[in-house]
């Protein structure tokens, strides 16, 4: 399988490109395609990681597929190469594309934490608190929280980050009732992402869903619960008071932030070493929560 960090797809017309995924006009739908960038601290690093984008679609997929009793999702289908066999443009993607619903996003990040870690831990220590949410005395770096919490963010564009806000600022910016939605949601869809992934040996420490309105409902977009959108710990290598190993992107912030890189463009080169751990991380994240592999 090539690696991937830009597509230009014969036949069809490019609509957008994210950090990691590329949008392309397909009709009534559109043709969502993930690419091998990598994206840390909210900048596109050069260095693109071999299967990454394969492995984030076929997680995201079976996430779908799984949840679609909690919430429907945009998911058209998930092999959009056997739905138009002579699309020369289908066919380029093949194993890392889906033909999805157009969706109007709605414009605030849903992010459920079950345990302290990232920038919640680096909140907890100046405040006691993660996104206005107060939380008990004396946690430690990656402690189990007493419930997961919904902290949701800013959608930011790309190359700008992200920021933390309380569940009272998200009603501001989509209203009350959509607010509740996500978080509602987001909280049902970690609740039964996390039960599963403990009996396959991961926990989910933390992880962003993204919602839109098609036909008027809500559903989820983009991704769900893979290596780029959450954290995944090893049951096995848990223990609070630090950060555990993890099957997700953050073997590489843990390595840009060792080299003191200061978070904004131009991006440093990342060496074969860390390019190679972290497709085989991703690789790893596949196999363990669906039980599959990639044909590569």
């Amino acid at each position: 399988m090539k690696t991937v960090f830009e597509t230009e797809l014969p036949g069809l017309k490019l609509l957008k490109r994210g950090k990691v995924r590329d949008v392309y006009d397909a009709g009534k739908y559109l043709l969502m395609v993930a690419t091998d960038r990598l994206s840390a601290f909210d900048v596109i690093l050069p260095d693109p990681i071999p299967y990454k984008g394969a492995v984030l679609t076929a997680v995201s997929n079976f996430w779908f597929e799984k949840t679609r009793a909690v919430i429907d999702n945009h998911i058209v289908s998930a092999k959009p190469w056997e739905t138009d066999p002579g699309n020369a443009g289908y066919q380029a993607a093949r194993g890392r594309s889906v033909l999805i619903e157009r969706a109007e996003p709605v414009m605030i990040e849903a992010v459920v934490r079950g345990y302290l870690a990232g920038s919640g831990w680096v909140e907890y220590q100046k405040s006691q608190t993660v996104c206005g949410v107060k939380l008990p005395a004396g946690l430690k770096e990656s402690s189990k929280l007493p419930e997961p919490i919904f902290t949701p963010s800013t959608k930011a564009a790309v190359g700008d980050h992200d920021e933390n806000i309380s569940y009272e600022r998200a009603c501001d910016i989509v209203g009350k009732e959509a607010a509740t939605r996500v978080r509602d949601s987001s909280l049902a869809l970690y609740s039964t992402a996390s039960a599963y992934a403990r009996e396959r040996g991961i926990i989910i420490a933390d992880t962003k869903f993204e919602f839109g309105m098609a036909g008027g409902k809500m559903i989820v977009i983009d991704e769900m619960l893979t290596p780029d959108s959450s954290r995944f710990w090893p049951m096995d290598g848990y223990a609070p008071g630090g950060s555990p190993p993890s099957f997700d992107k953050q073997f590489v912030r843990d390595y840009l932030l060792s080299i003191k890189w200061n978070k904004k463009p131009p991006s440093p080169r990342l060496p074969e070493e860390i390019i190679r751990k972290t497709s085989d991380k991703y690789m790893e994240a596949l196999r363990k929560i669906t039980g599959r592999t990639l044909e590569v």
